[in-house]
């Protein structure tokens, strides 16, 4: 089978750099999917961004589809002619150029030919051309007279099979070999001899390194190499190094500085103004502190590199002295006066103002805080003040900052440290993996916080459907579960929902607890399956329905250790097969009449349960719970084994039933490990 390398680029105008590797990938998957759908084999697929191209490199890509058989089922034998006929017309012969096959119980006419196929370089310009156009953008873009629309204007293409080029016109441009370097330094067109040599020669001709990943490594490397000069340690954001990496073709960092005045605004804001603004990354002593200068990346190297030095301290300059502005204008008034400010601030329709909101936090705060034993005063005036920095300028600015710059404030007005810490952490986590708040009344208002807005929002019938979930609810339930299990807070969730909803208007559906429960649940169930937890190990739990989902976490630990020692095996089965035979039994109770017991196995297992159901009334340890349960597998076994449950004696009868009752409520204590049954 003859291959070939295939390169396509797309080159345009500066790409958004938050939108960058989605675009690339889209347009690799898009164009591998068109190849695949044609039956044209492929090996290895390559793909390349920088801010103005767009480029896929496929390898050994099949120079000519495979002949194929084409068969087309007809009307049946016992069909009007007419039907014959019209179907052998769409084929374009005659009936009588029809086969008869046997097709289920009946015999059909059928067309059958043999298809040639097609020549690569004869579809790719419809593969391509559907590639580009399937990419998904939210605002497409049209210029000039033309009739295509793309996130950017486009301005050249290349296609080519090994070093031919590909006769194509795709999106008004028509393909070449020809592709572009930098904008103002080195050459500014030049030619591709082969399309495996793409990568290799931008970086020879231009020094553009267009494999996004590699050109990362080459920023980050050149950022520390950076801060390493300035003895200083630079702070790699992973999101900034993405945008700064899809901002540049050609990476140059340098250092920068400025006036040591600004250090004493807090430092989230300074490298807030710096991140979000500039793209620059901070840079930290040994301690930690920040330190009045920054790495910035062109996307030029430069023979007078002062030049764009001083440029950049000009223009960080005014920003910090915003930032400094800000900071001493909103020191003036405390979180509390601004209070009657967050009337004015619709939280959502149906939900009130953002101070109904913080009402609702406070009081919810204070009862959390009772439950867990956190100070309840601290909470309640940290979940009360908790959104007053939304209407500060510095969050107005720099709205990443609401709770840190609330958790500043609140030091400024004299609050104690407490509250301070609870309002600056109680967004916290804001992601998957991000930090828990790191005290208890920040945890209380964190859950206060994030419970609130979910029984809020489902409430008013706009909880998540289907794949939309527009205010990111699943995310926000992930990080409360998250803050109750791994905060180790043993807290009802049921009595939880319940509080949250009563503290809403009459708006509020307050019959969507269960509906609310349900989804956290299921949010539980995602948990546990990022955490490699097997489904049935959750479902065994969630069979006994534990109210904390602390608690839910115990019993999953208990159970992991319970699966690793061979005899779990065995009791698995045996509940199960208890299960089933308690299945049409009710109200069997655990209190055992042994009087009638006449097997010595079912006396055995009678001492062997009781001398555990002792053991286990002095201990809450789920894991200890479930070792001791490992102890009735002997017993358990030589039950089944000589012991006959559905005797014709009632009496008899019902007492090794309420045994089995007995035994099956001991494992039920910690979970249905009936559900563990392969």
């Amino acid at each position: 089978m003859n291959t070939q390398d295939f390169l396509l680029e797309l080159g345009t105008e500066e790409l958004p750099p938050k939108l960058l590797q989605k675009i690339s990938n889209a347009l690799t998957t898009n164009l591998t999917d068109q190849l695949s759908e044609l039956k044209l084999s492929f090996g290895k697929v390559e793909s390349f961004a920088t801010p103005r191209r767009l480029a896929v490199l496929v390898h050994d890509l099949q120079l000519q589809q495979d002949d194929q058989t084409v068969e087309r089922k007809g009307p049946a034998l016992s069909a009007p002619d007419q039907a014959v006929e019209g179907f052998a017309k769409s084929c374009g012969v005659s009936k009588q150029d029809l086969s008869h096959k046997a097709f289920g119980k009946a015999d059909y006419y059928f067309f059958t030919k043999e298809q040639k196929g097609l020549k690569t370089t004869d579809l790719l310009e419809d593969v391509v051309d559907t590639a580009i156009k399937k990419i998904p953008i939210a605002k497409p873009m049209r210029w000039g007279n033309l009739d295509f629309t793309f996130v950017r204007p486009t301005h050249w293409l290349v296609m080519m099979l090994g070093s031919e080029v590909v006769p194509a016109t795709v999106m008004g441009l028509s393909a070449g070999n020809t592709t572009k370097g930098l904008r103002f330094t080195g050459e500014q067109e030049f030619g591709i001899d082969n399309a495996a040599d793409y990568q290799q020669t931008l970086f020879d001709r231009a020094q553009i390194e267009v494999d996004f990943d590699a050109r990362k490594q080459i920023i980050r490397k050149q950022v520390m190499q950076v801060a390493s000069k300035s003895k200083a340690n630079a702070v790699i954001d992973e999101s900034l190094l993405d945008e700064v990496c899809a901002l540049v073709e050609y990476p140059c960092a340098f250092s920068g500085g400025f006036d040591q005045k600004f250090l004493s605004v807090p430092e989230e804001a300074l490298i807030s103004a710096m991140k979000s603004h500039q793209k620059y990354f901070h840079m930290v002593d040994d301690n930690e502190k920040l330190l009045p200068s920054f790495i910035s990346v062109a996307n030029i190297e430069s023979s007078d590199l002062s030049v764009i030095i001083d440029g950049n301290e000009r223009v960080i300059r005014p920003r910090l002295s915003d930032s400094e502005f800000f900071w001493e204008k909103d020191k003036t008034e405390s979180l509390e006066s601004r209070l009657s400010k967050l009337n004015d601030v619709l939280f959502m329709k149906l939900l009130g103002s953002m101070g109904d909101k913080v009402k609702r936090i406070e009081s919810l705060s204070s009862y959390i805080a009772g439950v867990i034993g956190a100070n309840v005063d601290y909470s309640a005036r940290a979940g009360l003040l908790s959104k007053s920095d939304l209407v500060s300028d510095m969050v107005g600015e720099f709205a990443d900052l609401q709770g840190v710059m609330g958790g500043y404030y609140a030091l400024n007005d004299g609050e104690d440290e407490s509250v301070s810490i609870a309002i600056r952490e109680h967004y916290h986590p804001r992601f998957s993996g991000d930090s828990l708040p790191s005290s208890r009344e920040g945890l209380v208002v964190a859950i206060a916080d994030k419970l609130d807005t979910i029984t809020g929002i489902y409430g008013i019938g706009q909880g998540p459907t289907g794949s939309k979930d527009p205010y990111a609810l699943r995310r926000m339930a992930l990080g409360l579960l998250r803050i109750m299990v791994e905060g180790q807070l043993n807290l009802d969730l049921k009595a939880l929902i319940a509080q949250s909803l009563s503290l809403h208007s009459s708006k509020v559906d307050a019959s969507s607890a269960d509906d609310i429960y349900q989804f956290m649940m299921d949010r539980l169930r995602a948990y546990y399956k990022e955490q490699k937890v097997s489904a049935k190990a959750f479902e065994a739990v969630l069979a006994v329905r534990p109210e904390s989902p602390y608690d839910f976490h115990r019993r999953v630990e208990a159970l992991n250790l319970f699966t690793q020692q061979s005899e779990s095996e065995s009791l698995i089965e045996s509940n199960k097969r208890i299960a089933n035979i308690l299945k049409e039994h009710d109200n069997l109770g655990t209190d055992v009449d042994t009087s009638v017991f006449v097997e010595d196995a079912e006396k055995a297992l009678y001492e062997a349960v009781s001398n555990v159901a002792k053991d286990l009334s002095l201990s809450a340890d789920y894991e200890q719970t479930m070792n001791k349960l490992l102890g009735l597998k002997d017993s358990i076994d030589s039950f089944f084994d000589q012991v006959m449950v559905n005797t014709d004696d009632e009496i008899l009868k019902r007492s090794r039933l309420t045994l089995l009752n007995w035994v099956r409520s001991l494992f039920l204590s910690v979970a249905d490990i009936s559900y563990l049954s392969k």
